[in-house]
């Protein structure tokens, strides 16, 4: 027989499709949701009553907006793949830095580690 692999064809995508999202693409949304949030919580408990709200609500608005313009699949701002991924890190380096000032250490350390791994992994990806 053939030593080729079974390979199969695959149709092209109809105008407007995305191929389906991989588990690397869809773990990147997930930290970068967490982050998000953990910006969120930090806000609503890290500060006194009338601070809180405008902390809470700004802190990831001010994230979400950071990302949306640089680093979303439809990014307003097309800049270079480094840059990106430089302010993907300042992202989840907030999110970070909130847990480490709310006392949790660990689970800012934890989250560090899972997000850049997926990052790295995203970006590589996206490089290829």
């Amino acid at each position: 027989m053939t030593d080729t692999p079974h390979v199969r064809a695959q149709a092209p995508l109809a105008p407007g499709m995305r191929p389906r999202p991989t588990a690397v693409e869809i773990g990147s949304v997930l930290c970068g949701i967490a982050a998000f949030l953990s910006l969120a919580i930090w806000g609503f408990t890290a500060w006194p009553l009338p601070w809180n709200i405008v902390a809470g609500i700004g802190a990831p608005a001010l994230a979400i907006l950071v990302w949306a313009l640089f680093v979303s699949p439809r990014a307003v701002l097309a800049v270079h793949p480094f840059v990106r991924a430089l302010v993907e890190l300042f992202v989840y380096a907030a999110a970070t830095i909130a847990w480490w000032s709310m006392g949790q250490a660990w689970i800012g350390l934890v989250f560090a580690i899972v997000a850049v791994t997926f990052g790295a992994l995203n970006g590589r990806r996206r490089l290829a």
